[in-house]
């Protein structure tokens, strides 16, 4: 079980690491939801060509490497729920890199969702 926990927490860090690098990286490219084609296929370029996106891209590979390792000893039941840490290292993340506001609100959904992931965890070994 502490193995599974090691390995799911250097994937959970990898993703998030990811999907801030990801998020950083589109907002400077700006919203292409207005966009014609021409200008989609342009930040798809520069999407191709951006440090941030190819970083988190990467990070977000080992995430997918390490899940697959986890999977191939690990229950799903179990390993599924631990991926909810995610949501800790979000908020954290997404405060300090991306000036983004976490409300108490959220931060108390955060803790529920850690709760619950500390009692499928601990179920694991039974």
């Amino acid at each position: 079980m502490l193995k599974t926990f090691i390995i799911m927490l250097l994937a959970v860090t990898a993703g998030t690491v990811g999907d801030i690098l990801l998020a950083k990286g589109m907002k400077e490219l700006g919203d292409i939801s207005a966009m014609n084609l021409r200008g989609i296929l342009n930040v798809a370029y520069q999407a191709l060509t951006t440090p941030k996106l190819i970083i988190g891209t990467a990070m977000l590979a080992i995430f997918f490497f390490l899940w697959l390792a986890v999977l191939s000893w690990e229950d799903l039941s179990v390993a599924l729920p631990m991926q909810a840490l995610n949501y800790v290292l979000v908020a954290f993340l997404s405060q300090y890199f991306l000036g983004e506001i976490v409300t108490p609100l959220r931060w108390a959904g955060t803790v529920l969702v850690c709760v619950g992931v500390m009692m499928i965890t601990r179920s694991g070994g039974a």
